[in-house]
C-alpha cells in the first residue's frame, strides 16, 4: 500500500471512529428521554448495541495499522454530538425533530461506510472489509428502522399533543 493511500485510510478510519462517537452521544442522550416512544427506545438502544461493536472494528483496524482514534476528532465530535442531542430538549415537537435527524445521520453513516470500504479498496486493505460491511448493513438497517418509525411516532405525537399530554419525550 502505498504511504499515500494508506494515509487517507488512516484518516477515514479516525474520521469514522470520530463519527461512531458523535451518534453514541446523541443516542445515548435521547434514549433518556422516550418514556412515551418505546418503539424508538427499543430501537436506540438496539443501535446503541450496534454502535460499540463498530467503534470496537474501527478500533481494532486502526490497532492493526498501529494507529489509534484522533483525540482531537473524537472531543470536537463527541461535544457536537452532546449539543445536537441537547437542542431539541425544549421543543414541543422535540421527538419529531429527533427522528428526521436520526433519519438523516443514520444515511451520513452509511455514506461515511461506504466511503471507507471504497477508500479500503483502493488502498489494498481487505482485511477488515467483511467488517466493516456488517457495520454498513447495521446502518442501512437502522435507517430503515427510523424511516418506518417517522409515521407511528408522528401519530403518537399526534394524539399525545391533542389530547393534552406532554408529548416531547
Amino acid at each position: 500500500m502505498t504511504s499515500d493511500a494508506r494515509a487517507i485510510y488512516v484518516t477515514a478510519l479516525k474520521n469514522t471512529h470520530a463519527l461512531e462517537l458523535q451518534a453514541l452521544q446523541i443516542m445515548e442522550r435521547q434514549v433518556e428521554r422516550l418514556e412515551n416512544y418505546p418503539e424508538m427506545e427499543v430501537a436506540l438502544r438496539r443501535h446503541i448495541e450496534e454502535t460499540h461493536g463498530q467503534r470496537d472494528r474501527l478500533e481494532e483496524a486502526l490497532s492493526s495499522l498501529s494507529e489509534t482514534p484522533s483525540v482531537l476528532k473524537e472531543g470536537f465530535l463527541g461535544f457536537v454530538g452532546n449539543m445536537m442531542a441537547i437542542a431539541h430538549v425544549p421543543a414541543q415537537d422535540e421527538i419529531l425533530k429527533n427522528t428526521f435527524a436520526n433519519q438523516a445521520f443514520e444515511n451520513f453513516e452509511i455514506a461515511a461506510y461506504t466511503s471507507l470500504l471504497t477508500i479500503g479498496e483502493a488502498a489494498g486493505q481487505s482485511a477488515h472489509r467483511s467488517a466493516f460491511t456488517l457495520s454498513l448493513e447495521q446502518e442501512e438497517g437502522m435507517a430503515k428502522a427510523v424511516a418506518a418509525l417517522v409515521a407511528p411516532t408522528t401519530q403518537r405525537y399526534l394524539e399525545l399533543t391533542l389530547s393534552g399530554a406532554t408529548a416531547s419525550r
